[in-house]
């Protein structure tokens, strides 16, 4: 069984003990009460030039713990100071130690679009995401099959959500265009081993359709890093570790604003 296989057997289990005390009728019923409004991360993506998605993360299968104090909200106030496009919090208890709790201290304390980044394996998901404030969800094509992407993603229209339908695979791809995703992540890493193989976005660009947005995960480093995937035309890149262990972070979202051919200037340097 892979680290993903595990991942998804224990988001099932939790999201069927959530099921019991709060079905997904009743928070069906609470969202269609709320303003719909319009999805705000897919055009925080569309911007000129390539747009970063800062991600909280207290830790990760890979790397184990990243961020041991973790002080969440500074790292979310330093990443919109900072100018960053749109905000992705971990809430996988398990293996990234994160929870909605967190993501709603979050969504309080920011008005940057958020995507609640966990492993989407029910609908029921998607309603608690709305809930919690979210503008976007994560949905992983190696997790879903054409069919369930499909309706997912009518799901999270009728909701106001976007979503980032992440794939590893020219497959993968394949199966998230045909189910109509608007956002598409080619994702750096291996979610069956954890590897990162840092060509995987330039070798599948190709596969990403016109008018569908191309953002990379993974594996960023650098801002040679950055640079090189503006080269390939990427529309937004997913950064999660590099920043999380940076002592400043502004700092570097400049240095990354930079590299990408843009220039965000924060409070500090007016």
């Amino acid at each position: 069984m892979t680290i993903l296989d595990k991942i998804a057997e224990r988001t099932f289990a939790r999201v069927a003990e959530r099921k019991l005390a709060h079905p997904t009728d009743e928070l069906a019923e609470k969202c269609a009460v709320l303003c719909r409004g319009e999805p705000k991360f897919r055009d925080a993506l569309c911007k000129d030039g390539l747009s970063f998605i800062c991600e909280v993360k207290r830790a990760s299968p890979s790397r184990g713990m990243i961020s041991p104090d973790f002080p969440y909200l500074e790292i979310a106030r330093d990443y919109e100071a900072g100018g960053a496009d749109a905000v992705s919090c971990l809430t996988e208890p398990e293996w990234f130690l994160g929870s909605d709790e967190i993501f709603a201290d979050v969504r309080r304390e920011i008005g940057t679009p958020m995507l609640r980044k966990d492993f989407t394996v029910d609908e029921y998901q998607l309603y608690e995401a709305r809930l919690l404030g979210a503008d976007a969800v994560l949905l992983i094509s190696s997790l879903l099959n054409t069919k369930t992407l499909s309706r997912y993603l009518e799901i999270c229209d009728s909701l106001g959500l976007d979503a980032l339908v992440e794939a590893h695979t020219e497959d993968e791809i394949a199966s998230a265009v045909e189910a109509g995703a608007r956002i598409i992540g080619v994702n750096n890493r291996n979610l069956k081993d954890f590897t990162v193989d840092f060509s995987n976005a330039s070798r599948l660009r190709s596969l990403i359709p016109s008018g569908v947005v191309y953002v990379a995960e993974s594996g960023v480093k650098s801002p040679e890093d950055v640079h090189a995937l503006s080269e390939i035309g990427a529309d937004a890149a997913l950064i999660g570790e590099y920043l999380m262990k940076s002592a400043d972070r502004k700092k570097i979202l400049a240095e990354l604003y930079r590299a990408a051919g843009k220039k965000f200037t924060t409070d500090d340097e007016n």
